[in-house]
């Protein structure tokens, strides 16, 4: 009697009311612990070998949090179907929210790389790049990396298209190919890096240069990952025509890390290696 009267109450509005849950108190200890050990790992004093090991347990720690509570949100959407179209909503305007919060993040790198550029200090040597740095080549591997990571945009908004229509296979084929274009990007990113002859640690422009290309490659990963959750979800018929809240979140994400790269490559790159600055 007692249950009925709940289930009653829950069908009165709807809106989910969440069970009790201890991912999210755990999975905000594993993030104190895995910036700790961010911060112990790049420390000078502490880059050692247990450093190392510590940073490596806490960022799978945090990857296990990170696992169990979305397989929890998964199960209470796509199982149990507390996900309304109300809840959905929540869902995605949430997005929104976290995707505007990722516009700030990015736009206080680019102001602090214009802030550098455009008047540059006697610590830089007064030029820009820092003094003793050449100016990076904007045609051979990044303009590769835009021609990836924009076709990479197409190939995920064919996928989506194609689940819209019902066409499972056309839209698990394009997913594919946008993993492996994601897979790509990242593996490009870290040649250069590896070509490149100054370090995070150089001077400012090092400094800078390897925060917001690597904060941006970070994201890619997220993204590349977050694309793997759907293409498995789509391959096990969680996603349909009607519902697919999380392939659109995947979707959007994947949308503003174009977005950033362009502005990345068009000011960091080309603007950058030009002879106005």
């Amino acid at each position: 009697m007692l249950k009925n009267k709940r289930l009653a109450l829950h069908e009165r509005h709807p809106f989910h009311l969440v069970d009790p849950s201890p991912w999210p108190l755990i999975t905000g200890t594993a993030i104190l612990s895995f910036a700790l050990g961010f911060i112990m790992y790049f420390c000078v004093e502490s880059s050692s070998n247990s450093a190392l090991l510590g940073f490596i347990l806490n960022t799978l720690f945090l990857v296990f949090c990170l696992w169990r509570w979305f397989t929890d949100i998964i199960i209470e959407a796509t199982f149990e179907g507390h996900h309304t179209s109300k809840v959905q909503e929540n869902v995605l305007l949430g997005m929104k929210l976290f995707i505007a919060s990722e516009v700030m993040f990015f736009f206080s790198f680019f102001w602090a790389y214009f802030h550098l550029s455009l008047i540059p200090s006697i610590f830089t040597g007064g030029v820009w790049p820092s003094f003793g740095i050449e100016k990076l080549d904007p045609i051979a591997i990044p303009l590769t990396n835009t021609v990836v990571l924009f076709s990479s945009g197409l190939t995920v908004t064919l996928s989506h298209k194609a689940l819209l229509l019902g066409k499972l296979k056309e839209s698990l084929n394009s997913l594919a190919f946008t993993i492996l274009l994601g897979i790509l990007f990242t593996a490009l990113q870290g040649y250069e890096y590896y070509l490149l002859p100054f370090g995070l640690s150089t001077n400012s422009y090092g400094s800078i240069f390897y925060m917001i290309t690597g904060f941006h490659g970070l994201h890619v990963i997220i993204g590349t990952i977050f694309l793997i959750v759907c293409f498995v979800r789509l391959l096990r018929g969680h996603f349909c025509t009607r519902y697919h809240v999380g392939f659109i979140c995947a979707i959007w994400y994947w949308h503003f890390v174009d977005i950033v790269w362009i502005g990345l490559y068009i000011i960091v790159y080309i603007w950058g290696a030009s002879d106005i600055i």
